[in-house]
């Protein structure tokens, strides 16, 4: 298994993209060790590394962030663990921990402006979430109402 890495803007964010599937829908992200191990093997066992602050999965990627070491000492072991993880055929998410799916179910807005929601529905899928992808995240659409647009990232 070869996984290759992307530095991002963020310079204590490295992404890691293992040329496999990590989350079939939606996103999750960890920034806790306790969270991460009730919800995802994979998350508990990159919080079990020292410095490891924060765990993001997307659709083909993990960003981790870190606090402290350099990449340098950081970057085998996350590897290493990313590589174990996939090679046991565990989960990435346990069962019963449903990712942070930012699906239709939870949008809101008034179907008068159904059309400049299509829009900006639009400029954030095709201008704003691949810069954002660029940093290892995501972003999506959760509303518009009295002229804001509510995002989750």
């Amino acid at each position: 298994m070869f996984i290759q890495t992307e530095s991002t803007p963020n310079p204590a964010t490295l992404k890691f993209l293992p040329g496999k599937e990590v989350l079939r829908d939606g996103t999750a992200d960890f920034r806790d060790a306790e969270g991460a191990a009730q919800a995802s093997p994979l998350a508990g066992r990159l919080f079990e590394i020292p410095g490891v602050t924060g765990v993001f999965f997307g659709y083909d990627f993990i960003t981790v962030t870190k606090d402290g070491p350099d990449w340098q000492h950081l970057k085998p072991a996350i590897l290493g663990a990313i590589m174990e993880h996939f090679m046991s055929g565990a989960p990435v998410m346990a069962s019963a921990a449903p990712a942070n799916d930012a699906g239709q179910a939870g949008e809101f807005y008034d179907k008068a402006d159904e059309e400049l929601v299509l829009t900006i529905k639009e400029l954030l899928d095709t201008r704003v979430r691949p810069a954002v992808a660029q940093d290892g995240g995501d972003i999506t659409f959760r509303g518009f109402e009295n002229g804001t647009v509510f995002l989750h990232m």
